[in-house]
């Protein structure tokens, strides 16, 4: 309410409790007030009724929501359902224009702030997690594979010989499928086995940028968050690699602004070497709904042309959800997760030792990976995928989620490339295992009930085999005492 308001107001209502509303009031515009001049993630989350103010300030400045407004464009904001309307908190415009999904639209003031708080926003947390030279972003309203996809798409310009992407092998179909749809070649890199773990063979990544030539390829794809016993490729040895040839570097950074970790590799390559851009999704990494994704890097005028790169304007809605989400938080809400993942990440691996240990099974030894765990299967029938994959399937029907059980020999073909061992990032890993990972929102309950359900799980099958056992042996004496009597 503006002073004039107030004023009238006066004349209705006692002065003195119309000035204590004010005053109200004045508490949550300080708050935007200092998030459209810091543009940072403020230390302490918002409630629900500020940020509700705010979305509702943003709205009314969009032509769609002006009084008497008459518009006869193809494009006017209009929404049929006010249910539609309600969840959209009527920012109906989406982000960008025809030709950059950064920039201003004349008729969408409030979603245009929108757009540009939240890239502000969510580049300090990017900062605050522990790229603190990172010195641009903007969400994009695709996931993971589509964003890398846009990426690729852009490099294809500045370097146009080039036809092959340099990929270390991580079984994950869609950022496999993402250079494929940009129309570039995989040059599939095996992984080395080095214990447990599957790292990144830097001989041959060297080895195949000599055969084929640096201009012939686009760029080095690699990966930051993965499932073990891969772990997060050798980014720093990968971006002097990048930098002595002039080859660009994108990485994949899927689930790995949760892991102080991963992002100190990116901070690192980035300071030895070179790193073009670096992609993270919404949904991994903040929990909102998925359909989003964070391109960022360290040279804000190739971010820029990423952005231009987009064709016509984009959604609204990731940047909305995370945007509300990061207010509701605030840096200390956020943090305050991020600590109680990786204290949740320590409980997961001790207790899932301890029932490995139970059952004859072994923990692998992965300590280069800061999110996910694996254990082995070798007591299962690993001369038999369909006994492994059942556990899998128990857990499944038992409503544990996100566990994946990896066989030894499955094969499978993505776009024409066959994959030898198919999920294991490896053409022959020498165990089946048992996936499972402390990610972001993780809470104790779940990874005790995950623990005492597999443990059930694995109960169920040493009983079956002792069954089948008892079986085969009474079946072998019988064969043996007819062939006696004959």
């Amino acid at each position: 309410m503006n002073a004039e308001n107030q004023g009238c107001s006066e004349r209705l209502v006692t002065a003195a409790y119309v000035r204590q509303g004010a005053q109200g009031r004045r508490a949550h515009e300080l708050r935007l007030r200092a998030l459209l001049e810091q543009g940072k993630c403020p230390e302490d989350g918002w409630d629900e009724s500020t940020i509700e103010l705010f979305l509702h300030e943003l709205a009314i400045m969009d032509s769609n929501n002006f009084l008497g407004n008459c518009g006869v464009g193809e494009r006017e904001g209009r929404v049929a359902s006010g249910l539609v309307a309600r969840r959209h908190y009527r920012l109906i415009h989406g982000i960008g224009r025809s030709g950059d999904i950064s920039a201003v639209q004349p008729k969408a003031a409030g979603s245009s702030l929108l757009n540009k708080l939240t890239n502000s926003v969510v580049l300090d947390v990017l900062k605050l997690a522990g790229v603190r030279t990172v010195t641009s972003c903007f969400v994009v309203p695709m996931a993971t594979g589509m964003s890398l996809t846009l990426c690729f798409l852009t490099l294809r310009h500045k370097r146009p010989k080039a036809k092959y992407i340099i990929w270390p092998r991580i079984d994950q179909k869609s950022c496999f499928k993402s250079m494929i749809t940009a129309g570039f070649e995989p040059v599939v890199i095996e992984n080395m086995l080095e214990g447990d773990e599957l790292r990144t063979d830097l001989e041959a990544v060297e080895a195949k940028i000599k055969a084929l030539g640096a201009e012939n390829i686009l760029c080095v794809h690699s990966t930051t968050s993965c499932f073990a016993p891969r772990v997060p490729d050798r980014l720093e040895e990968l971006a002097v690699i990048c930098a002595n040839y002039d080859i660009p570097h994108i990485v994949n950074n899927a689930y790995g602004v949760q892991s102080s970790k991963c992002m100190h590799l990116i901070q690192q390559g980035a300071r030895v070497g070179r790193i073009d851009a670096f992609v993270q999704s919404l949904d991994k990494n903040f929990m909102v709904p998925v359909g989003g994704a964070i391109i960022a890097g360290f040279n804000e005028s190739f971010i820029q042309e990423i952005s231009k790169m987009y064709p016509g304007r984009a959604s609204a809605s990731p940047s909305l959800d995370v945007l509300i989400t990061l207010l509701s938080l605030g840096t200390s809400g956020y943090k305050k997760l991020l600590r109680e993942r990786k204290e949740m990440f320590s409980y997961l691996s001790s207790e899932l030792k301890k029932l490995a240990d139970n059952h004859n099974e072994r923990l692998l030894d992965t300590p280069h990976n800061p999110i996910s765990l694996a254990m082995s299967l070798k007591n299962l029938d690993e001369t038999n995928d369909a006994a492994v994959t059942q556990l899998g399937s128990m857990l499944f029907t038992r409503q544990v989620s996100g566990a994946r059980v990896v066989p030894c020999r499955s094969v499978q073909t993505v776009n024409n490339y066959t994959f030898k061992g198919f999920m294991s990032h490896a053409n022959d890993y020498p165990c089946a295992y048992l996936n499972a990972a402390s990610a972001i929102g993780i809470k104790k309950q779940d990874v005790d009930v995950f623990l005492k359900r597999l443990d059930k799980c694995l109960k169920t099958f040493r009983k079956e085999a002792k069954q089948e056992k008892s079986i085969n042996e009474i079946s072998d004496a019988n064969t043996a005492t007819e062939q006696l009597e004959d």
